[in-house]
């Protein structure tokens, strides 16, 4: 069974980052060889099916989840045109509706939406709007800025490798992908985790600084960032550049690791974690391995650069996931309703010699009934 960790729990823990002076100031265009393989403007008024699924789950604490009736799609004015958008609702503390979430409560209940492909190196542009400009009937005393929820953007893949229910300190023939240095939960299990985060709005109630966190199975580095030009409760155009590759490894033999799932892995304690991290391996030759490896991730703000990553950026392909939550970590949420509004989304592959496909395929799985009864 897997054992899902809060997808952002150790975003609490994030440090300060300035943005470097010597950074190129302009989004730059795709490589000519990026494919755009995923387009989305909700033109149809409805949710395709065969690009997305809406989550009706909790994780973290504080909150009591995101579910399908936070999740529309609505016109809106879109820089002066009238476009269908989707809307992804946050129920605050004072909420009294009709719509639940866990255990049948109806604070702290928000929406999210996941696409079914998995993107891996490339690019994601998507056009949102945190809030709104305008005050209205319940919502936050700021429009703009509807503190105690976390507005987000962020790709995410999770997959649970389980070997013993008790501790296993060392690697295990018959499951190449068990790796003793990323136990989880004291048990002899681990979790391969992909997530980049580009942005999520609103730690601690504060709109002015975003999260740009990177997630690499057992490691993670929580950034922030100034954002505050653009909590004005309009749209605005956010990009994200997230390459990989490959870093051959020397000292890695034939004899050091195991085959599974199209990929080779390590079985040999002597080569230290922090040169893999848990990637799988590319077979070069004989006695010849390399890495596969994120390189690193950066992020445009209507086309200017805004943040970067150069630690423990993923390599595994994942899931584009957009909403908003409501987590402890964000604060008192002292409003009834508010949002994020996405007007259209498009991505594009780089296919990175350092992408890993295949290894996380599932989707997320649902762990609440439309009732809010918890499904074990």
């Amino acid at each position: 069974m897997r054992r899902l960790l809060p997808v952002l729990v150790f975003s609490c823990c994030a440090a300060t980052w300035s943005l470097a002076a010597d950074l190129p100031e302009s989004v730059p265009a795709p490589p000519k060889e990026a494919r755009l393989v995923f387009t989305e403007d909700w033109s149809s008024g409805q949710i395709d099916p065969q690009k997305w699924y809406v989550l009706r789950k909790k994780w973290g604490g504080g909150n009591h989840g995101v579910v399908p009736e936070n999740v529309s799609v609505a016109p809106d004015d879109v820089h002066g045109e009238t476009k269908n958008v989707l809307v992804c609702t946050g129920h605050g503390d004072q909420y009294d509706g009709d719509v639940v979430g866990m255990w049948g409560r109806k604070d702290r209940v928000g929406g999210v939406i996941v696409s079914k492909p998995f993107f891996a190196s490339g690019r994601i542009e998507i056009v949102a709007k945190v809030g709104e400009a305008k005050p209205y009937d319940g919502g936050p005393e700021n429009p703009r800025e509807p503190s105690g929820a976390i507005p987000a953007m962020w790709t995410y893949g999770y997959r649970w490798v389980h070997v013993s229910d008790k501790p296993v300190e060392q690697f295990v023939a018959d499951k190449p992908m068990y790796n003793p240095h990323m136990k989880a939960y004291g048990l002899g299990a681990n979790e391969y985790w992909s997530e980049l985060d580009f942005p999520e709005f609103g730690k601690g109630g504060d709109f002015s600084k975003a999260m740009y966190n990177t997630f690499c199975q057992s490691r993670h580095e929580p950034l922030l960032w100034d954002v505050s030009h653009v909590i004005d409760g309009d749209y605005h155009t956010y990009v994200t550049e997230w390459r990989t590759k490959l870093k051959e490894l020397p000292s890695v033999t034939d004899a050091m690791v195991a085959e599974q799932d199209g990929y080779y892995w390590i079985q040999e304690k002597s080569i230290p974690f922090d040169d893999y991290l848990g990637n799988p391996l590319k077979r070069l030759g004989p006695d010849r391995y390399a890495v596969y490896t994120g390189d690193y991730a950066v992020h445009y703000l209507d086309g200017k650069k805004i943040a970067e990553n150069h630690r423990f950026v993923p390599a595994m392909a994942a899931q584009l996931n957009l909403g908003i939550w409501l987590p402890d970590w964000a604060g008192p949420a002292p409003w009834k309703t508010a949002s994020i509004k996405f007007a259209s989304v498009k991505v594009w592959q780089y296919d990175d010699p350092g992408d890993v496909r295949g290894v996380i395929v599932d989707d997320l799985k649902n762990n609440m009934d439309e009732q809010g009864r918890e499904i074990k």
